[in-house]
């Protein structure tokens, strides 16, 4: 029995800073799948075992009508990762085993990295030490707060500095009802 096939419909968009899981730099070209193979000259399944192995680097996400994450890359960082020499060889040709290997336990370090990267750019906008905790607790669940914190009143304190999780907003309603609310 082979693993669940995950599709999602790409977008090549510009996001607006700190918008839901979108990139967090303004103006910046952020791209789906699709058009990131296109970029480096890979095909898609490629593009995608390349990201979940972490040597792409998500910078945002979005839900798409589907439920279905579509990570979204910088246009930019994946042109120079093309023209890296070094990387030459896992653009082409059998994927080394070691990374293989990897893959085939399941590996998906894309969360990981978008969340590492999400952290490392509120720490770069925070401007003092409760900003800079609070960025690190934005990242863990209200349980997980309570138990590092245990002083109420710190924990009320730093919530006020803890951003809130990324909106997945709610998915696009499906055609088939959009084309029913139209006919009603």
């Amino acid at each position: 029995m082979s693993a669940p096939r995950t599709t999602a419909h790409d977008a090549t968009t510009t996001r607006e800073p700190g918008l839901d899981g979108g990139g967090d730099w303004p103006g910046e070209r952020v791209v789906g799948t699709t058009e990131g193979a296109a970029l480096l000259g890979v095909p898609k399944a490629r593009f995608t075992r390349l990201a979940r192995l972490g040597l792409l680097v998500p910078a945002g996400f979005r839900v798409n009508r589907h439920h279905a994450v579509v990570w979204l890359y910088q246009a930019e960082e994946l042109l120079l990762f093309a023209s890296d020499e070094g990387n030459a060889s896992v653009l082409t040709g059998r994927t080394p085993g070691n990374l293989r290997g990897l893959l085939d336990t399941g590996v998906d370090l894309r969360p990981r990295n978008w969340r590492s990267r999400r952290l490392g750019l509120m720490l770069r906008r925070a401007d003092g030490p409760w900003a800079r905790a609070g960025a690190v607790a934005s990242l863990l669940g209200p349980p997980h707060v309570a138990e590092a914190v245990r002083d109420p009143h710190d924990r009320r304190h730093l919530d006020r500095f803890r951003r809130p999780p990324p909106s997945r907003g709610r998915a696009p309603p499906a055609p088939r009802r959009r084309a029913w609310r139209k006919n009603s």
